[in-house]
């Protein structure tokens, strides 16, 4: 059964391309002997950035998503090629994502913070971001760098207060800007205290 207990009998691929895999796997469980099967997405792991101003304030982009056919505000993040990357790795993928997405780099003084780690959907998928904090950060002399994939409209700074009111009026909906935000209040480097009530 091996020593955590999990057991996959079998496998069998429906899809995959350079991002994911879509796949049915049979599995026994700690808690069931009797395998379960279950159609799980395989996904790259990714990281998600808080960057944060000197005067604390938050940089967020506003980013075209065909899936849900909407422009939304948040956090930058993005996906790590490497299979089994080592704790440098991801933070190199993080001050690259910084970069190309907003504009921003990390100032001389400034901190890479990590902050955990989280699941973003794990009733179907094993995809896995890593949060990080980047204090201080400050625009770059050569601006940003997207990638032709993404489509990013806009790119502004917005104060704690601010962000709580976004999120208190349903403006920011995505799992990985709503999770570091968690994240970075149970920290204590966020705080909404001042939000007003709607």
């Amino acid at each position: 059964m091996g020593e955590s207990g999990w057991k996959t009998i079998s496998s069998e691929k429906h899809f995959a391309n350079k991002n994911m895999q879509v796949v049915t796997e049979s599995v026994c469980t700690p808690a069931r002997s009797t395998p379960r099967s279950w159609t799980i997405v395989h996904r790259k792991p990714a990281v998600v950035i808080a960057p944060m101003t000197r005067d604390g304030k938050f940089i967020l982009i506003r980013q075209e998503r065909i899936a849900i056919r909407a422009a939304i505000w948040e956090m930058p993040a993005g996906q790590i090629d490497e299979a089994s990357p080592n704790e440098n790795a991801i933070q190199n993928v993080a001050v690259r994502e910084l970069r190309e997405e907003t504009g921003y780099e990390l100032a001389k003084d400034g901190e890479i913070i990590e902050l955990g780690d989280y699941f973003s959907s794990p009733g179907f998928t094993d995809e896995r971001g890593y949060f990080f904090l980047m204090r201080t950060v400050e625009p770059a002399s050569d601006g940003h760098a997207h990638e032709e994939s993404e489509s990013i409209l806009d790119c502004m700074e917005f104060s704690a207060s601010e962000i709580g009111r976004m999120i208190a009026q349903n403006e920011i909906r995505d799992a990985n800007t709503l999770s570091v935000c968690a994240r970075l209040i149970a920290r204590g480097f966020l705080s909404f205290a001042q939000v007003a009530s709607p």
